[in-house]
């Protein structure tokens, strides 16, 4: 998990990149990191364990798939599509030594192949997570878990709901 999960998306229009002049995605969201205890909460109430491979899309810093690697034993994988973010989910993914576990891909949460997740964390916004919710459905196994934080899927109704420090989390469950 990244809205603004800890990260950014892109929708494929381009924009100039300050930096070296070169073309690079427009970013849908700002980076906005979840906070840890969140984070904790989010990963606790998808029941992550070991046998997990948990997809966080725009994962910004990467404190989601890293404290599910650290903190429930899963595997990670960060989908974010601002390569600055990414050089800095794998530099703190090196520290916590967890490295080895954890996968940042530099892309487009909508060009991502989900099938591999068993726990799927957004922090987007409302009309990103509406947009997935198509892919979440064809691609996802059934008993896979999305969560969200502060944001809703419309008229899916949750299975579980929670509030962390005045944020709502929300949980579903793939049939």
């Amino acid at each position: 998990m990244l809205c603004l999960s800890a990260g950014v998306l892109g929708l494929g229009a381009l924009a100039p990149s300050a930096a070296d002049g070169q073309q690079t995605p427009a970013l849908d969201a700002t980076f906005l990191p979840t906070p840890d205890e969140v984070v904790t909460a989010m990963l606790q109430m998808a029941h992550v364990g070991p046998g997990d491979v948990v997809y966080d899309l725009g994962s910004g810093d990467g404190r989601i798939p890293i404290a599910a690697v650290k903190e429930f034993g899963a595997r990670g994988v960060g989908v974010d599509l601002d390569p600055v973010r990414n050089v800095e989910a794998r530099e703190n993914a090196r520290r916590a030594g967890v490295e080895s576990r954890v996968t940042f891909l530099t892309q487009s949460l909508y060009d991502t192949d989900l099938r591999p997740a068993t726990v799927v964390t957004l922090y987007m916004g409302q009309a990103v997570n509406l947009k997935m919710r198509p892919l979440l459905r064809t691609q996802l196994k059934p008993g896979s878990r999305v969560v969200s934080h502060a944001f809703d899927m419309g008229d899916w109704m949750p299975d579980d709901t929670k509030t962390v420090d005045g944020r709502p989390i929300f949980l579903w469950t793939i049939k």
